[in-house]
């Protein structure tokens, strides 16, 4: 999928998505979107590019310079800009949100056993996938239903205090990526 579909699904969506309903949201709601662990795997970004990411209203947001054709080539980091802004958006909407008395939060997955991933785990990149996994600290990829427990948490009772955050959980593969022996 060339790059600059993937920012318009996967960010400037998720951008709109997350105004509209915040205009809409009643007290006491809560959503929760989800980003991937791609996201963490990007390098560091400037202060300037996360605000940007964060704030810029979402009719000019693909309209940033760091997100021009020029500058986002591979589709790979279209993905990771997009799920990375994605968390910071959150961040921004919880703000916002907060002021109509409703929460937002992000869940950054791993591999999670769906269709789509036993897909790719048999086609090009499964190898890839089966050492990300094999590497990890949990030796395993996570289930829908571990994902499901999380945003039950997020968004029950129970996670009345959590707004703004972003939560990694894939097995440990993101740590493994920045600081393993590979």
């Amino acid at each position: 999928m060339p790059p600059a579909t993937i920012l318009r699904v996967d960010l400037y969506g998720t951008a709109l998505v997350l105004e509209l309903f915040g205009d809409v949201i009643a007290k006491g709601g809560s959503a929760v979107v989800i980003a991937s662990q791609s996201g963490h795997r990007l390098p560091a970004l400037t202060t300037e590019q996360n605000k940007a990411l964060a704030l810029t209203p979402t009719e000019q947001l693909l309209a940033l310079p760091m997100l021009q054709p020029d500058q986002v080539t591979d589709p790979l980091n279209a993905y990771q800009l997009s799920k990375r802004g994605n968390a910071l958006r959150v961040a921004a909407e919880a703000v916002r949100w907060g002021k109509r008395g409703a929460r937002v939060n992000t869940i950054s997955p791993g591999i999670i056993f769906t269709p789509l991933a036993r897909d790719e785990l048999n086609g090009p990149r499964g190898d890839g996938y089966r050492r990300m996994i094999e590497s990890s600290a949990a030796k395993r990829g996570g289930t829908p239903d571990e994902v499901g427990a999380v945003a039950a948490l997020l968004m029950g009772a129970e996670g009345t205090f959590i707004t703004g955050s972003d939560f990694l959980m894939d097995g440990g593969v993101t740590a493994q990526y920045w600081y393993g022996e590979q």
